[in-house]
């Protein structure tokens, strides 16, 4: 039977958002649900792609344009939705979701729900009606904490709140109720708990972030270009289409953006290289995928002193694609054992 329900209309506080319509187009959205009998995976993410062609639920294996769709194509394929998930990159989106757990205490809460309205690009409920999300930009001050601006998510000690960076989140589109947070909680916020920013915030918790085991030296390079089957057209394909952020928008910071272009293509270069894999047989090792990446990222972006340095006694942008996708693979492996 066609639905006449229109989530546009039930959720405007969601969908009319400029923070949200931000990562709209951003082919990195779906639902989140439960997956077979497995109560561990309530809010898993589902292959959108795979249950709208077949009508088969499972997991998204990828979280790219190759399971997951925009936020309009998500709105119209699935109208009565119980909520949207987006995978969150902090370090191409530039914005971050601050989660506060429905176990932390009130007042501290509430500190948090006071932060400054203007750094608050979008505010809900959690799943459990009891905790809280923020999404908020990343801070001027995001790349002061290099070890920090990788991970995945940076934790309170006592898990009460956390910043989602590269993650999957589960918006349930529920605005946070009126009165919240409440000003004589603000009041009683503990004070290694008060914040008079998202700055602060985040060097609070970049500072206790522990070390990245992971560096580019983990990843071993062969010594001259190699050749890898494929390789231009797979790196054609990956830069089809591909629209890096501005400068101006790291504040001019080359090397952030550098960084942030150089994130953005090796997500697009994951699912061409698993294409080929599938339909040639052939394997391509974390030395390729770097390889890879450098010959992209060497396409697009404009030529500078900074490159023609070595670090590790490679190229510096090889140096920093392999470092990039040690990091990716580090945080997987968090993510697998979580």
């Amino acid at each position: 039977m066609r639905t006449t329900f229109d989530p546009r209309a039930a959720f405007p506080h969601f969908y009319a958002n400029p923070g949200v319509l931000a990562l709209a187009d951003t082919p990195r959205w779906t639902v989140s649900g439960q997956i077979g009998d497995d109560l561990s995976k309530r809010k898993a993410p589902v292959d959108i792609r795979e249950l709208l062609a077949t009508g088969r639920l499972r997991g998204a294996w990828a979280a790219d344009e190759t399971c997951l769709l925009t936020l309009d194509e998500l709105t119209t394929a699935v109208p009565v939705a119980a909520n949207c998930a987006f995978h969150l990159r902090a370090q191409i989106d530039t914005a971050m979701l601050i989660d506060i757990e429905k176990t932390c205490p009130p007042a501290i809460a509430a500190g948090l729900l006071g932060l400054p309205v203007e750094e608050i690009l979008y505010s809900e409920l959690s799943m459990s009606g009891k905790g809280y999300h923020l999404l908020t930009r990343t801070p001027a001050n995001f790349w002061d904490f290099p070890n920090a601006a990788t991970r995945t998510v940076l934790r309170e000690e006592h898990g009460w709140y956390e910043i989602l960076l590269e993650h999957w989140i589960t918006f349930t589109r529920q605005p946070v109720p009126a009165g919240v947070p409440d000003p004589v909680l603000r009041a009683q916020v503990p004070a290694g708990h008060r914040f008079a920013s998202v700055a602060e915030l985040y060097a609070r918790l970049a500072q206790r972030a522990p070390e990245q085991s992971a560096s580019s030296r983990s990843i071993t390079l062969r010594s001259q270009t190699p050749l890898i089957d494929h390789a231009d057209r797979i790196v054609d394909l990956a830069l089809e289409g591909f629209r890096p952020k501005s400068p101006a928008q790291f504040n001019g910071d080359l090397s952030r953006w550098e960084f942030s272009v150089l994130a953005g293509l090796y997500s697009r270069l994951l699912p061409v290289i698993a294409e080929h894999a599938d339909t040639t047989g052939h394997g391509y090792s974390f030395s390729d995928q770097a390889w890879l990446l450098y010959q992209a990222a060497t396409r697009i972006l404009p030529h500078r002193s900074k490159h023609d340095e070595t670090r590790n006694g490679r190229a510096f942008l090889l140096d920093r694609a392999a470092a990039l996708i040690a990091q990716r693979e580090e945080n997987r492996r968090r993510q697998r054992g979580q």
